[in-house]
């Protein structure tokens, strides 16, 4: 195992087979950086093309399709005291009568205060003149190289992962992913202080990051849809539009979790999510929707083993 330090000269917007930047191993971790969704590095200079220019792509030694990786997040946090976001909530988050009352879209910069991870607006906003957030971060982009060679834009998601922007995938957590293609070719980009549920405004707080992740190689270990795992959750993700249709690739992952790992039958996984499950809202936002099922871990235990 070891730990590999890379400094990006080269970002995509799109997740398909380009280039490896590095090839790792199983158990191997990686020191790297990641630019905001404008193409904005930690010196505020645009040194790539929007939409959401991702890190990548990391080829993992000896992933092969029907392999699963796992990507634990060491550690990520912006290197840079500033960031901007969106100011109006997206028109078609509201009802067709309100659209014409929403005023033209325009950026907001935020100022961070590293020392106390707090941001707050770089001009005062009229009726939230004292607002201070607590930066939250997360990484909105991330995800394998999709199957039979396909090259998916940065903008979106499907099953190999990409524009999810669920605020869940912060440090300490591990994300699960099907491999599509040989060495997985994974990404990550899309760096977010912070974001309420669903994306709604279009953007989280954007910046860029200094990031440590470690992977691991589950092998002929497959799943359909990407999977999640934090210190009290298991969790699935949908990605797909409408809502529904990503609701449903999202319960079905989690059932198929639920049989396969944990021994149960449809009856007793749709017993313990329909009393237990809970959803979040990833985004609503994208041209894909993210949907994401939790269970909590603690019911888990209950689960009786033969």
């Amino acid at each position: 195992m070891s730990i590999h330090t890379f400094e990006p000269s080269l970002y995509y917007n799109t997740m398909g087979s380009h280039e490896p930047v590095l090839y790792i191993k199983d158990g191997d971790s990686v020191v790297t950086s990641t630019i905001d969704s404008r193409g904005k590095n930690k010196n505020l200079r645009v040194i790539a093309s929007p939409p959401n220019p991702v890190t990548g792509p990391f080829f993992i030694e000896g992933a092969e399709p029907g392999d699963t990786l796992a990507v634990c997040f060491d550690h990520m946090k912006p290197n840079r005291n500033s960031g901007w976001t969106g100011n109006i909530v997206a028109p078609h988050l509201v009802n067709a009568e309100e659209v014409v009352n929403l005023p033209q879209r325009e950026l907001i910069d935020w100022d961070f205060d590293l020392k106390k991870d707090t941001a707050q607006p770089s001009k005062p906003i009229s009726g939230l003149s004292n607002i201070q957030l607590k930066i939250e971060p997360f990484l909105g982009c991330f995800g394998v190289a999709p199957a039979r060679g396909e090259m998916i834009s940065t903008a979106s998601s499907a099953e190999h992962g990409g524009n999810m922007d669920y605020r869940g995938f912060q440090a300490g957590v591990t994300a699960y992913f099907p491999v599509f293609e040989p060495g997985a070719l994974f990404y990550l980009g899309d760096s977010h202080a912070r974001q309420g549920d669903g994306e709604i405004i279009g953007t989280g707080i954007e910046t860029s990051f200094e990031v440590q992740f470690t992977v691991h190689l589950i092998k002929e270990k497959r799943i359909g849809w990407p999977r999640g795992e934090d210190e009290n959750h298991i969790f699935t993700i949908g990605n797909a539009r409408p809502l529904e249709l990503a609701l449903q690739h999202a319960t079905t992952e989690m059932l198929q979790w639920l049989r396969e790992d944990y021994g149960l039958d449809h009856v007793a996984a749709s017993v313990l999510l329909g009393h237990c499950v809970q959803y979040d809202i990833g985004n609503v936002y994208n041209p894909a929707y993210t949907l994401v099922c939790k269970l909590p871990k603690d019911m888990l235990g209950k689960i009786e083993t033969s």
